[in-house]
């Protein structure tokens, strides 16, 4: 069997797992030396590679983080990534974004 890239694998921990991870759940699982930061590059090529591969019927979902002060959801990131600061309160305080693939028919229903 070939070796996986880090994108295979992160693409099979995320189609396997039941719930959404966050980027250090990911590097935690992975067990290599990868920073959040290195899997949210990863999973931006991720998101591709899976509208490709799967002609569009699996995406890559993101819970979008939140500010755990004053509930403020960040929907419109360009990029996976966990913002530093609320632009509401001002707070620190964010909770990351979590992933998982899911196919086009499960997010119909």
């Amino acid at each position: 069997m070939a070796q996986l890239t880090t994108r295979e694998k992160i693409i099979e921990i995320l189609r396997s797992t039941n719930k959404p991870l966050t980027a250090d759940e990911l590097a935690m699982v992975l067990g290599s030396d990868l920073t959040a930061k290195d899997i949210y590059e990863h999973l931006s090529h991720v998101a591709k590679t899976l509208r490709s591969r799967s002609k569009g019927l699996e995406v890559l979902v993101m819970e979008p983080p939140r500010c755990r002060k004053c509930g403020y959801v960040f929907k419109d990131l360009d990029k996976p990534k966990k913002p530093s600061k609320c632009p509401r309160c001002k707070s620190e305080w964010i909770s990351p974004p979590r992933f998982i693939i899911m196919s086009k028919t499960k997010l119909d229903q």
